[in-house]
């Protein structure tokens, strides 16, 4: 089969004017950057507030191998078989991050048949979003640190700064620095990866520029010498952020290898940080389309449960259905199976590693949402391996579709398209999130722990017990939590695949992003900052002559 590369090179794409009309938005409802891309204006989205909106559709997954068990890939083809069976459907996806993009999984486009373009600018650098907000978060740290160098009438307590700086990078080097705020004066300092800030939540979780500049200002930055928050609104940066945004807010409309509409907006990671795009870009999508697809990050005890607790709850939405993707090899790799063999057919590996499709299940089912298991086809899977998923999930009750839009694009995918619009039709869907505001910050992690990752205890540390007292005692206590932890296991220990049971969560540090509305909570060794692996993707990646990008994955 012909690289994702080779068949982006082949593809006919429309202007994006046409693809703008083909949703009946006219040429001022949007800002084209070039001819493939361009971004809704906040006027649009305006004039669309009284359209009735379409059916919400979550694409999420079980507990992936390193490589993704193509998650996007099926989202998109799903998109496209919707256009094929006469549906108006509308994607709503995140942005990739340049950090996966040179390191490990690389791109997050799609792939295949089933891609959003132009991948390679929407990989590299699209419309500049992602650079925004590494801008205007640096420039709120440059502040801080300027502050304290004329002086600081704020008092600010240099051992208690919990802004960091960000970079769009894959780069260990950075988790520990040192910054001089004064002459002879230094403070440690580590950066973060810019999808895992809270200015990228911020964006993702707002309504409007306006709603993103408050959120900008209630930032937690400090506290004083005296014990007291300092917000960002107190250093006055949050204008210049706002401003430094103007355009980052606004949704991008692209299309994909066939022309569905697709909305690519903000790209939190799920690991880290909350794993969706942004509420103004599925809301969109909602107006414009009978059906909005849209997908979370990782597996369905990440993206979902996020998408669920933390975006629907703060955004008022509510999921008509719920596709779990699976893959014969993922199963296989959580049956215990090294990821060098899993194009070997393994049935007994399978039946081994199910128990991590049948646990997502479970879970996605206590938010009172139906869900339908598609399985992500690779040509190495037997149809032994195809038939004994399809029984084990009939026997739960559970649909069962499968996938080859990887292979055949849309064409690929109508089966499963077809389900997803008779379960959405269906009105089945009661949907409720995990936990409720009022809980604890304490109790709200252990229900996540308990429930969805079947741990049997949680354990603080003394600093995140007192940071997590600090934050109730500030009156944050209604918010919900974002847990960061592995994403190859229902655990925090990347090494415990399946299901398990009867472990314990670590909590190793908590920390409220006041601006975006949720408190994050880390877990075991998850790092905020990830490195590069041995052989970065980077190497793989060139341009010739002609300005033609190859390499991308």
């Amino acid at each position: 089969m012909k690289s994702d590369v080779q068949i982006a090179a082949e593809a006919v794409l429309l202007n994006i004017t046409k693809i703008a009309e083909e949703l009946e938005l006219s040429e001022d409802d949007i800002e084209v950057y070039g001819k493939y891309k361009a971004k809704i204006t906040a006027n649009a989205r305006k004039k669309l507030e009284s359209k009735k909106d379409g059916k919400l559709v979550l694409v999420t997954a079980i507990n992936p191998t390193p490589a993704g068990e193509g998650k996007t890939t099926t989202t998109i083809g799903l998109g496209q078989a919707m256009a094929k069976i006469g549906k108006k459907a509308v994607l709503a996806l995140r942005e990739p991050s340049l950090g996966p993009v040179f390191g490990l999984k690389g791109g997050a486009a799609g792939g295949g048949y089933s891609q959003i373009m132009p991948m390679d600018e929407i990989n590299l650098h699209f419309t500049g979003d992602f650079h925004a907000i590494t801008s205007a978060n640096n420039l709120l740290c440059a502040m801080l640190d300027n502050h304290i160098y004329f002086g600081n009438s704020l008092n600010i307590d240099i051992n208690r700064v919990f802004i960091k700086r960000t970079l769009d990078m894959n780069d260990r080097a950075l988790r520990r620095v040192t910054v001089e705020t004064a002459k002879d004066t230094t403070r440690r300092e580590s950066f973060m990866i810019t999808v895992a800030s809270e200015i990228m939540a911020a964006l993702c979780l707002c309504e409007s520029l306006v709603d993103l500049k408050e959120r900008l200002g209630n930032i937690l930055i400090a506290y004083n010498k005296d014990g007291e928050p300092i917000y960002a609104r107190q250093l006055g940066a949050h204008g210049a952020m706002a401003a430094l945004l103007k355009h980052a807010v606004d949704p991008n409309l692209v299309q994909t290898l066939e022309n569905t509409p697709c909305i690519v907006h903000g790209g939190p990671f799920a690991n880290i940080a909350h794993g969706c795009n942004s509420v103004i870009a599925t809301k969109t999508a909602l107006k414009l389309g009978d059906y909005c697809i849209t997908e979370a990050g990782f597996g369905a005890d990440l993206g979902a449960e996020k998408f669920f607790d933390i975006k629907c709850r703060k955004a008022g939405l509510k999921v008509d259905a719920v596709v779990l993707v699976a893959t014969v090899r993922a199963l296989k790799y959580n049956g215990g199976v090294a990821v060098a063999e899993l194009k070997n057919e393994n049935v007994d590996a399978l039946e081994k590693g199910i128990c991590n499709l049948r646990t997502h299940i479970e879970n996605i089912k206590k938010y009172g949402v139906p869900v339908i298991v598609t399985i992500n086809h690779f040509y190495t899977d037997t149809d032994e391996e195809i038939n004994f998923i399809r029984k084990y999930c009939s026997n739960l009750g559970v649909e069962v579709e499968l996938s080859k839009a990887f292979a055949e694009g849309g064409s690929g995918a109508t089966s499963l398209a077809k389900k997803v619009c008779e379960v959405c039709e269906s009105g089945s869907t009661d949907f409720k999130t995990l936990y409720t505001d009022d809980l604890s910050l304490n109790q709200k992690i252990e229900k996540i722990a308990k429930e969805t990752y079947r741990a049997k205890n949680v354990v603080y540390t003394a600093d995140a017990e007192k940071s997590l007292d600090e934050i109730e005692k500030l009156g944050y206590s209604r918010l919900p939590v974002c847990i960061a932890k592995t994403q190859y296991s229902l655990s925090d220990e990347p090494s415990l695949l399946g299901s398990p049971t009867g472990h314990t969560i670590a909590i190793r540090e908590a920390y409220l992003s006041s601006g975006a509305g949720f408190v994050v909570v880390l877990a075991g060794s998850i790092l905020t900052m990830p490195g590069l692996p041995r052989v970065p993707a980077a190497e793989k990646i060139d341009i010739d002559g002609d300005g033609n990008i190859v390499g991308i994955f």
